[in-house]
């Protein structure tokens, strides 16, 4: 099987979760880079997607990499945002994720990530968004090792439900 393990980040929270991931595959073939040095997604049977939630959504670049995935691969979703981990924020960027990509995806994976201090401070300015930048600032230390631990374990979890479809056997 053939993985390819891509992110895109602005503030490295997202690549540690993708180097996590990429750590916990237990095959050969597997590739970690950034979206943007990705010029072809053919090929992979089975693609790791990572993004930060950007205003309850996938920033454009990810959009873009997201809609360029064939849909005879296998797909496994993971952001990082600055809310609760089962906040709507994040489940509404997975949900968003989902309705870009064409190919089956297997699963998603969420966890909080340390959010810029000057986007905290700009909301903090403003009534509509006090509540989450207040919620965000507590993110600070994330993705922390509790996290990273569980991004591996979904990892392990996306490669056996990969392994069960018809045609892939373990090696």
């Amino acid at each position: 099987m053939k993985i390819l393990v891509a992110y895109y980040t602005k503030t490295g929270n997202t690549k540690k979760v993708a180097e996590a991931i990429y750590e916990a595959l237990d095959k050969n073939d597997k590739t970690l880079k950034p979206m943007k040095e990705i010029e072809d997604v053919q090929g992979y049977d089975l693609i790791f997607c990572g993004f930060p939630v950007h205003a309850h959504s996938v920033p454009v670049a990810a959009q873009s990499f997201l809609k360029k995935i064939q849909p005879e691969a296998k797909v496994a979703l993971f952001s990082t945002h600055g809310s609760q981990r089962e906040g709507q924020m994040p489940k509404e960027a997975i949900n968003n994720a989902v309705g870009l990509v064409k190919a089956e995806v297997l699963g998603s994976f969420t966890c909080r990530g340390g959010v810029e201090q000057e986007i905290i401070d700009e909301l903090m300015n403003r009534p509509e968004h006090r509540a989450w930048a207040a919620e965000a600032q507590s993110a600070k230390s994330h993705p922390d090792r509790a996290d990273l631990d569980d991004a591996q374990f979904f990892a392990k979890n996306i490669i056996k439900k990969a392994l069960s479809f018809e045609g892939y056997t373990k090696k």
